[in-house]
């Protein structure tokens, strides 16, 4: 080795040890600690615990065995999986599902917080309020699972009976103290839920224009015509927006079923024709743009868990034929070259190539830090496995199981939530169960953090890091894209929405009296995918909220890292948060 060969294994090394140094500081100085609601502990027979997979009883529906439950936890906190081989399981006719990645957090990164660094609050416990507003919560968008998202807006009588039975509970009447909702005002000033608010997310811009966010509809480009396409360039392929359309058929309505479901007998739905849960055109699967709420729970089904940000991120680079166009961070316009007079520009740094890989990059380490939070701290059971809870609440051999305690909270829930389970019961014809959009219901997995909620976090916080979130989604002429605001200001560009259209399956671009900004879109775009979830049956909205936040510090840990590795050309990025306020991201 050379003398400056040996100089740089020097550098890389002493890097490495003070990118370590510094995260190691980091972590001492927040002490971070995972804190569990208690309910695993305080509940009898794991009647709020995730037992899925396990054998459970055909008439209470709690777990057979507590041993086998025993078991499992034990597997879970020993960081190998062959005793998760050894747990006695329930004879399947066919296949079975696996338990998911039960040990990925326990596995090290060299960039960025390690999975156990980072942590999310205690989710909402059995006996709050919180927990039986996020239950009805989920209850009411099966109940609007067919019904147009173009409809949740103010003047939608579609939408206003879930949010009169809503806002009648007690936590939205102390005023969603916690985890806060998009609310209005009503005229004595309380927040409340309204068509145009209720299951939007919580943060800056997701109450703006449509519910959907544009990313999940648009094609790549910058014409109006290539925009309305829906058709996404992926090098010399294209990407088609639409999503298989799926028949309004609804899962796990008996209790039987839901039973054979929580065993872990496999219901394989994925798109396929001649099954009757797909709608076909001449024997082909009939693909749709977004419209429903059980369209969009299709796409976050069967999603790669970075696919919309990937999307996202080939849609705005396809629009770049100017540098005024989905302009990148201005902190680095001159190591991109989007300035004048620019002889040098990015692709293996500051351009495409950099920000594809990072935006694809940051979803595993999302992924493992929520799974050490989903088994080895909360191990959450699923929003289904509560509604069970709730159908059996006046079963006498459930009160015997789940002791005195338990059984009031689970009988409580059920009288705070008649009227919303009248209407569950009145549309699918079922006893107090939850209807799912899926037939084999929630993953292998618990409910808390949520997966496609944790990359989300973390992979829209680098798309709004590499992008300057201050463009406006606007149009003049045939061009549409999203433009500097000063451009579209001094050019008058007219700010435009996009949207599906209910009775044809088209997408048009229509004036928006509302500036809709990429930050927005962005925020939004998180947010849908991760209530597309809810849609679906499997999440509650804490999982959402509490594991977008913990991606955002993942990504924002990550960029950070990297920032430190610039030895000449300083890589300085700024981030809007979920919360709004404002990352600056530098070397030290």
């Amino acid at each position: 080795m050379n003398e400056t060969q040996n100089q740089r294994s020097k550098d890389s090394l002493d890097y490495r040890i003070r990118i370590a140094s510094l995260n190691r500081h980091q972590s001492i100085h927040s002490q971070v600690m995972h804190i569990n609601n208690g309910d695993e502990k305080s509940s009898i027979n794991y009647a709020m615990s995730f037992t899925k997979g396990l054998e459970h009883n055909p008439e209470t529906g709690l777990v057979q065995n507590a041993e086998t439950c025993e078991a499992l936890i034990d597997a879970i906190n020993g960081g190998e999986i062959s005793p998760f081989h050894a747990i006695d399981v329930p004879t399947a006719e066919g296949k079975r599902r696996l338990w998911e990645a039960p040990t990925a957090g326990f596995v090290f990164d060299v960039q960025g917080p390690d999975a156990q660094e980072v942590t999310m609050a205690p989710p909402p416990g059995l006996g709050s309020s919180e927990l039986t507003f996020e239950m009805a919560e989920v209850y009411e968008l099966a109940v609007l699972r067919d019904t147009a998202l173009n409809k949740f807006s103010e003047l939608s009588d579609e939408i206003a009976g879930p949010c009169e039975r809503l806002n009648k509970l007690s936590y939205a009447m102390r005023g969603f103290c916690g985890r806060p909702r998009l609310t209005a005002k009503n005229a004595c000033g309380d927040k409340v839920l309204t068509p145009g608010t209720v299951f939007r997310g919580s943060s800056p811009g997701v109450g703006i224009g449509p519910y959907l966010s544009c990313f999940m509809l648009m094609g790549g480009g910058n014409t109006k015509s290539s925009v309305e396409s829906g058709l996404i360039n992926y090098g010399a392929q294209t990407i088609n927006q639409k999503v298989p359309k799926a028949s309004d058929k609804n899962f796990m309505l008996e209790f039987d079923e839901w039973v054979a479901v929580q065993n872990g007998y496999s219901r394989n739905n994925t798109p396929k024709t001649g099954t009757g849960n797909y709608e076909e055109n001449s024997g082909e699967l009939k693909l749709t743009f977004i419209k429903t709420p059980r369209d969009l729970a299709t796409y976050v089904h069967f999603d790669a868990l970075y696919q919309a940000y990937l999307n996202a991120c080939l849609i705005l680079l396809s629009q770049k034929e100017s540098q005024d166009f989905a302009p990148f961070d201005s902190n680095f316009v001159n190591l991109s070259g989007e300035f004048p007079n620019s002889r040098a520009g990015g692709f293996a740094l500051f351009g495409g190539p950099h920000i594809l890989s990072l935006v694809t990059e940051v979803a595993t380490r999302a992924l493992k830090a929520v799974r050490y939070q989903k088994f080895q701290v909360h191990r959450r059971l699923r929003p289904e496995v509560l509604a069970a809870r709730i159908a059996k609440s006046d079963n006498d051999a459930f009160k015997a199981a789940v002791g005195g305690a338990a059984s009031t909270n689970f009988e409580n829930m059920k009288a705070d939530l008649s009227d919303t389970l009248a209407k569950i019961n009145e549309l699918f014809h079922t006893e107090d169960l939850l209807p799912m959009a899926f037939a084999e219901g929630s993953p292998m997995h618990p409910s808390y953090g949520a997966g496609h909620s944790t990359v989300a976090g973390a992979c829209v916080t680098v798309l709004k890091a590499f992008f300057d979130t201050n463009a406006q989604l606007a149009r003049k002429g045939e061009s549409v894209c999203f433009v500097k605001p000063e451009i579209a200001e001094r050019d008058n560009w007219q700010p435009v929405k996009i949207v599906a259209t209910d009775n044809d399956d088209t997408l048009t671009i229509e004036d928006s009296d509302e500036v809709i900004t990429l930050e927005a879109e962005l925020n939004k775009l998180a947010a849908n995918i991760s209530i597309g979830r809810n849609m679906g049956g499997v999440h509650f909205f804490s999982d959402y909220y509490d594991s977008l936040r913990m991606g955002e510090e993942i990504a924002l840990g990550i960029l950070k890292d990297q920032a430190e590795s610039y030895p000449y050309d300083a890589f300085t990025l700024s981030v809007k948060t979920f919360d709004g306020d404002e990352k600056l991201i530098t070397r030290s």
